[in-house]
């Protein structure tokens, strides 16, 4: 039903224009911020972090943005696909071009900050000989994520799509090789997917939470660079993306590896934090992510 629903609006909004596909997608958010709560108080507690000295109805208006922003994702990806009408400006493009140019692979770190989507797109458009395998959590029963990751391969980018049920060792050793052969692997470095998955305490907001350690260990392992990318909506059909220098994760011996891989995480931590700062209403991880208070 709702794949059904989604591809419905896109052909009344290729009909009627772009103020269907608005008003649909206005009208579902605003829907999920009244009828959600248990959602929509994981977000204001978020923004309780964030904005510790502001009031709960600053919190609650934050969230309120937040969903409303939300909606831009699923825009201008119609709009990309559609008419490819968006443009962009970014920070550090040149790391990626000599990671591309000089095949050493490299490792690009995601969060559920912008939209990730439209920068893959993107980085495709401009760099046609990169190759670009993304690891994708997957839900079941979810038909709109699934037709946006059959969008993806469309677009010659490689999707391995891991269940919340842990991915197989044979996708770390598929994306191993990828490195290997120059490609470029992207992960998202904010979300624990499965229960089983490996992970990593950081500090975040005077908080504890807990990272996933693939990314950090893909790094280690291969002897890539990993980038923090960053992609966030500056304007109408306008991004800007961020790409930091490259990192390396390095141990000396097989007891320092955790420490490399914690110390590797809580860098990550440490920008998406001030990052965070910049743009806190492009925010869009729904799903529980500060643990106990640290002092």
């Amino acid at each position: 039903m709702k794949e059904f629903f989604y591809r419905f609006i896109i052909i009344l909004s290729k009909i009627f224009g772009l103020w269907v596909f608005i008003m649909f997608a206005w009208i579902i958010s605003t829907g999920f911020f009244l009828f959600f709560p248990s959602r929509v108080a994981i977000s204001v507690r978020f923004y309780r972090a964030l904005f510790p000295n502001r009031s709960w109805t600053y919190h609650l208006w934050c969230t309120w943005r937040q969903y409303r922003n939300f909606t831009y994702v699923f825009l201008d990806r119609f709009l990309l696909q559609d008419s490819g009408d968006i443009s962009y400006t970014s920070e550090g493009w040149e790391y990626l071009e000599k990671a591309v140019k000089n095949k050493t692979g490299g490792i690009l770190l995601m969060s559920h900050m912008g939209n990730w989507e439209i920068a893959a797109r993107l980085l495709k458009r401009k760099l046609e000989e990169i190759r670009l395998l993304l690891y994708m959590g997957i839900r079941d029963k979810e038909q709109i994520e699934r037709i946006q990751k059959d969008s993806l391969s469309q677009s010659d980018i490689r999707i391995t799509a891991v269940s919340q049920d842990g991915g197989s060792p044979f996708d770390i050793v598929e994306g191993l090789e990828f490195l290997k052969e120059g490609g470029l692997v992207s992960l998202a470095g904010d979300i624990v997917w499965s229960g089983d998955q490996r992970i990593i305490p950081v500090r975040f907001l005077n908080h504890e939470v807990y990272l996933p350690e693939t990314p950090h260990i893909f790094a280690l392992l291969s002897g890539a660079p990993l980038f923090i990318f960053f992609s966030f909506r500056t304007g109408k059909n306008h991004y800007h993306f961020t790409i930091t220098k490259p990192k390396y994760v390095k141990a000396a011996s097989r007891f320092e590896r955790k420490e490399a891989i914690r110390k590797s995480a809580q860098e990550y931590a440490d920008l998406l934090d001030q990052t965070l700062r910049q743009y806190p209403l492009q925010w869009y991880h729904f799903e529980p992510f500060l643990g106990k208070r640290l002092k």
